[in-house]
């Protein structure tokens, strides 16, 4: 009672068979045959449907990995959140919306009193997989089953759900069970570790001793694959190549709804958009959910035409739009999406997948095309006898490669990767990264890799974009993300990574409550820092007044922001277990690039 034990394992190991077990739970076509599952004194197998029903959502309560399709879009979400206690008879109407605003504060939830009556739709990811948990607990149950509860987060979400979670779990002396992929993320939770491997215990121990001394070879390639290695970069552009980049966004902005008299649309997402890619490199794209990444991508893509701004491919303009796109701009511009599940159609055989984009550009049929198929699977590092199989057929490993192939297919210049490995367990997500690297150093192929988790953007990128609100807010090649001067909220990131060890969510900065801020006024200048509202090192009369400058560090960094080297460096040194400080301008009015006085912080 009251410990955490994690399952890790790679995907298809068994951890989501064994969660759903202890409700005495299979899925479709599969049974349970064997052995005994004990909760308390009750013998899971033992009960009949009556007994089961009155233990799913009471003593043992679930929390899945996607809260979206955990809750009913139609109904409020303290209609949902109390719906177990009223089903269950634990609690009257007035005691549970009681306790659920309770658990709400707990779960550090904003606005506890009033969030109970929006509908799932009006809640960030972050804030619905926390209200979600306040579902679970809210009939207080013996045992809570958390599978991957944050891996589709952001790891600035991430970090404020682990929190949460692990204080109600504390807190209130639960017994958890988590699964995940993630041995930094169990690394925070977990009491003991159990390691699966094709559905079979590989290793199990404290978590101290299976992180700092696994003692299974599995053991040691799930850590030896917990964060990639940085990739050697590409192949070095030539002048030739440089002049012109292959790729370039000159002042984008862009967004959705009609265009309003200040030139902007109604619901902006990038704003003032400049990158550039050589021909053989990688640039990465990283910032939260909502931050623009896959907006980017979209314009790039043609499928979303920009208000201001252009993309220029090979120093030539590329038009806004699909319709105007030739054939060719489409096959040089390929993209592969996040969820290769919903981009690959289940009804065709992956040879049939294959084979539209050859015939499409370039003619292929027949025999040319059978055999243009089978170099693409060897290419992707897959038997040829995958051709034959569906979609369905495959591991989620294995459709994210077949994704790849049929970009490939087109002979492309670039690719835009869209969190091509977040929905993919360690390994697998690592083997990916490889594969990448490989191709790009084979082909000569660029990339735009879009992604959220900045230490894989670290291991393949040969410069990096950090966006914020739709801002570029620092631009730097990957050497210059190694330590700091940073952007405070590439700091953020930065730090928002979990660590191989125990206590380090304690640990973690950025953990206080913001200084509240000045808010501008209403004749002042509109183009303030976007990360103003969440910033631990803002100015109050500076930041809230005048629009950050963009310039250039010590070290090559592009940053939007009021600080210079040596501020952010005294700011990140700090910072480090220090609850975040607010400076008064009247003291600092000082031009970015000004010597600083020793004591500019106090």
């Amino acid at each position: 009672r009251g410990e955490v034990l994690a399952l890790i394992g790679e995907s298809g190991s068994g951890k989501t068979t064994i969660a759903l077990a202890l409700m005495g739970y299979a899925r479709p076509g599969a049974r349970i045959t064997a052995g005994t599952i004990r909760v308390g004194e009750t013998e899971i197998l033992g009960l009949d449907e009556s007994g089961l029903v009155d233990l799913r959502g009471n003593r043992v309560a679930y929390i899945a990995q996607s809260a979206a399709a955990a809750f009913n879009p139609s109904r409020t979400i303290m209609n949902q959140v109390i719906e177990a206690a009223l089903t269950h008879g634990t609690a009257s109407r007035r005691e549970a919306e009681t306790k659920a605003l309770g658990l709400f504060r707990e779960l550090a939830l904003p606005n506890p009193e009033t969030i109970g009556s929006r509908y799932p739709h009006q809640v960030s990811g972050g804030q619905l997989q926390r209200l979600m948990a306040a579902m679970a607990l809210i009939t207080d149950p013996e045992l809570v089953i958390l599978d991957e509860p944050t891996t589709a987060l952001d790891v600035t979400t991430q970090i404020e759900v682990l929190r949460a979670f692990k204080k109600v779990v504390r807190e209130r002396g639960t017994t958890a069970v988590y699964v995940s992929h993630d041995l930094a993320v169990v690394a925070q939770m977990a009491d003991e570790i159990i390691v699966l491997n094709q559905g079979r215990i590989r290793e199990r121990g404290t978590t101290a001793r299976v992180l700092y001394e696994p003692a299974d070879e599995y053991t040691r390639s799930l850590m030896a694959a917990a964060r990639p290695v940085e990739q050697g970069p590409g192949s070095a552009p030539t002048m030739a190549d440089a002049i012109p980049p292959l790729l370039e966004v000159r002042c984008v902005t862009a967004g959705y709804g009609p265009v309003g008299s200040d030139g902007l649309p109604r619901n902006p997402v990038l704003k003032d958009i400049d990158i550039r890619i050589e021909r053989g490199s990688t640039l990465g794209i990283i910032g939260e959910s909502g931050s623009g990444k896959s907006t980017l991508a979209r314009v790039v893509a043609g499928l979303l035409k920009p208000v201001r701004g252009e993309v220029r491919l090979s120093g030539e303009p590329l038009p806004p739009t699909i319709a105007e796109r030739t054939r060719d701009h489409f096959r040089r511009v390929q993209i592969v999406f996040q969820n290769a599940d919903t981009a690959l159609n289940p009804g065709h055989t992956v040879g049939r997948i294959l084979a539209r984009p050859l015939a499409l550009y370039h003619g292929l049929d027949g025999a040319a095309q059978q055999k243009r198929v089978a170099e693409l699977l060897d290419i992707i590092r897959l038997p040829g006898s995958m051709a034959h199989r569906l979609p369905g057929e495959l591991s989620g490993g294995q459709k994210q490669r077949v994704n790849l192939a049929r970009a490939l297919a087109a002979e492309p210049d670039i690719i835009l990767c869209d969190e091509v490995t977040s929905a993919l367990d360690t390994v697998v997500g690592a083997a990916m990264l490889e594969l990448l690297a490989d191709l790009r150093r084979e082909l000569d192929l660029s990339y735009m890799f879009i992604s959220h988790d900045i230490s894989t953007v670290r291991a393949i990128c040969d410069e990096i974009v950090v966006l914020y609100s739709g801002r570029q807010v620092e631009r730097a090649p990957r050497s210059a993300f190694r330590e700091p001067p940073f952007h405070p909220y590439t700091d953020m990131l930065v730090d928002s990574v979990p660590e191989l060890r125990p206590g380090w969510l304690e640990d973690a900065r950025y953990a206080g409550a913001l200084p509240p801020i000045d808010s501008p006024s209403g004749d002042g200048p509109a183009e303030l820092c976007p990360f103003l509202s969440r910033c631990p090192v803002r100015i109050n009369g500076l930041c809230n007044a005048v629009p950050p400058p963009r310039h250039v560090l010590g070290k090559g960094n592009e940053v939007l922001c009021h600080h210079n080297d040596a501020a952010l460096i005294d700011l990140h040194r700090k910072l480090v277990g220090a609850a975040p400080c607010s400076i008064s301008a009247s003291d600092v009015m000082r031009p970015v690039g000004a010597k600083l006085a020793p004591d500019y912080f106090e």
